[in-house]
């Protein structure tokens, strides 16, 4: 963990605005209050798209568990950020045009499906 790397480790205490940390390790820090604060409800912008893929896997098992049993509502342009959610909304332009399961959405062949196979760059 790059925490442990940190000059006193746990118990370094960062700048307001946590320059000396790279943007993915102020996410992983972003996720890791988050889990702390335990809210009702969560809104995460892009919560993992600084992170890259391989630190991303593991810690979507993390938010996966996180989510349990809370509303929360992703904003994501990583598709794989909202997989497991158990309602995706496809937007365009701020209207919704899609909206199911990672499933349903796949089955419906649609935007989503484009976006997830890569067959629709996203503007």
């Amino acid at each position: 963990s790059f925490i442990r790397m940190l000059p006193q480790g746990y118990q370094t205490v960062l700048e307001g605005d946590g320059s000396g940390l790279s943007q993915g390790q102020r996410q992983l820090i972003s996720i890791a209050r988050a889990a702390v604060a335990d809210p009702p409800v969560m809104i995460l912008d892009e919560a993992t798209s600084s992170i890259d893929t391989r630190t991303e896997a593991i810690v979507q098992k993390g938010m996966d568990a996180l989510m349990k049993g809370r509303t929360v509502f992703v904003i994501a342009h990583r598709l794989s950020t909202v997989r497991n959610a158990d309602v995706i909304m496809v937007l365009d332009h701020g209207r919704i045009i899609e909206r199911g399961s990672h499933d349903e959405l796949i089955a419906q062949q649609g935007r989503y499906y484009q976006l997830y196979t890569g067959m629709f760059d996203l503007e």
